[in-house]
């Protein structure tokens, strides 16, 4: 080493790293031409570690606190060194600082729908957004599998190959867990809890610990919505046949209203029966029960000489719809 070699390379004696960026994971000392003295201070300060690296290797890893570097705290440097003169001499190694502070409110969504395999509704897609925060749990492996010598490393840096894991995750979860999408979308804690649970694994790969993971919505294709909601009218009404049989009692008001009145409405009030007990038939009487013409007819004839008192103020509208609504529901 020249004259002027010695005199521009300067001696550390104190590393420490004051964090002032939000969302940095990862930073490097400056080391540049610059070498450690013997018997400098480093400052490691609480939500941070430090690791040492000697030529490619990862030599040591300091908790929080301040410590003074010389053979008893750096032994596994000492002996990477092989250094005769009882690591007396300044030394050269590059310090990373890591934060462990937990990195909050960070995004995850579904940029296309999931499919699976649902086990009422058949095949569905699903969308899915949500929040998660995680940390630097193990410096050593986050440093060797996904920081390297990157300086600084960055939350952005990473976020997108997190979001893909965690959409692959859940893919798999879906696929195996038979969990139906109606009881994700009503109990999204328990759901959150459990995918999180699935993901911890992948984090943990990276070094890193997952300590929250939310599920804030799921939704469905618009097109499916509709059909769910269809299916579901279907579901409360029971019964086809008592379906048109309540569609054919409400329109009578109406019905008496058009020309010719109630036996001018017959005809279409008799094709709705007609077609109702048809279809209930012809589908199995889904939701149980699909006969009682006779009484259905002597409940109409009683709605239809009903509605008549109405119209000649004997009985009032009260009267007529709570009387009605008794009669259709012993059809």
């Amino acid at each position: 080493m020249g004259l002027f070699d010695a005199i521009r390379k300067q001696f550390i004696d104190v590393l420490e790293w004051l964090e002032q960026d939000d969302g940095v994971l990862a930073w490097r000392y400056p080391m540049q031409d610059n070498e450690i003295q013997t018997g400098a201070s480093l400052t490691v300060r609480e939500s941070q570690l430090a690791l040492f690296v000697d030529e490619g290797q990862v030599a040591d890893t300091f908790a929080p606190g301040r410590y003074t570097l010389d053979t008893s705290i750096l032994p596994i440097l000492t002996n990477l060194k092989h250094w005769d003169k009882g690591f007396e001499a300044p030394f050269k190694s590059d310090v990373y600082f890591f934060s462990t502070r937990d990195q909050l409110d960070l995004r995850w969504g579904t940029p296309q729908p999931i499919t699976f395999r649902d086990k009422e509704y058949g095949p569905i897609r699903m969308r899915a957004f949500g929040t998660y925060s995680f940390r630097i749990e193990d410096p050593r492996t986050f440093h060797v599998k996904v920081s390297g010598t990157r300086s600084p490393y960055r939350v952005g840096d990473l976020e997108g190959q997190i979001r893909a894991n965690i959409i692959t995750t859940m893919t798999s979860f879906l696929a195996s867990s038979g969990v139906p999408f109606l009881d994700m979308a009503a109990n999204l804690g328990a759901f959150s809890a459990n995918l999180q649970q699935a993901i911890q694994p992948v984090f943990a790969g990276y070094g890193l610990k997952l300590e929250s993971f939310l599920v804030q919505n799921v939704s469905l294709p618009k097109e499916l919505e509709e059909a769910l909601d269809k299916a579901s009218k279907m579901r409360m009404v029971g019964n086809l046949n008592k379906y048109a049989k309540y569609q054919a009692a409400e329109a009578l008001p109406e019905a008496a209203k058009a020309d010719g009145g109630l036996a001018g409405a017959g005809a279409g009030l008799g094709a709705g029966m007609a077609m109702g007990n048809v279809m209930g038939q012809a589908l199995g009487g889904i939701g149980g029960g699909g006969g009682g013409g006779d009484s259905s007819e002597d409940a109409f004839a009683k709605l239809e000489k009903l509605h008549s008192l109405v119209e000649k103020g004997i009985i009032t509208q009260e009267d007529f719809d709570r009387k009605k609504a008794e009669l259709l529901a012993d059809i």
